[in-house]
């Protein structure tokens, strides 16, 4: 029997509380699904609250709420936090992002997230509402 977890998109505004709302979501109250993109394509191979045999889904309510919240201005906020992160060999890159996020282009953390909840669910397993 496959398990739906929802995600209440009108709770989300913005990275930070998507982690707790989608942690909550899989593993109750205070529950941890990730804290980073990588960690969230982790998170959905299994181990960390989902079914053993991989049969669950995503109903992402509200989504539009949150694809906003998401959005290239949050997107931006996150790169420039990155920026001084990452392998200097990689810096060029995320400043190249950087700028596309702050002209309003480029993808959003949103889309980002709804593409790593697609290739780490079966097909038809993200379902935005």
């Amino acid at each position: 029997m496959t398990v739906t977890y929802v995600i209440d998109g009108s709770r989300v505004t913005g990275l930070e509380r998507f982690w707790e709302v989608i942690g909550e979501a899989v593993n109750g109250p205070g529950g941890y699904f990730g804290r980073n993109l990588d960690a969230l394509a982790d998170c959905l191979g299994g181990g960390m609250g989902t079914p053993d045999d991989g049969d669950f889904a995503w109903e992402w309510r509200d989504h539009a709420v949150s694809a906003r919240a998401l959005g290239h201005e949050e997107t931006a906020r996150w790169l420039r936090r990155s920026v001084d992160r990452v392998d200097p060999t990689n810096r060029a890159a995320v400043r190249r992002r950087l700028d596309e996020a702050l002209a309003g282009r480029g993808p959003t953390l949103f889309e980002l997230i709804v593409e790593i909840l697609t290739n780490g669910t079966p097909p038809g397993g993200l379902r935005l509402r």
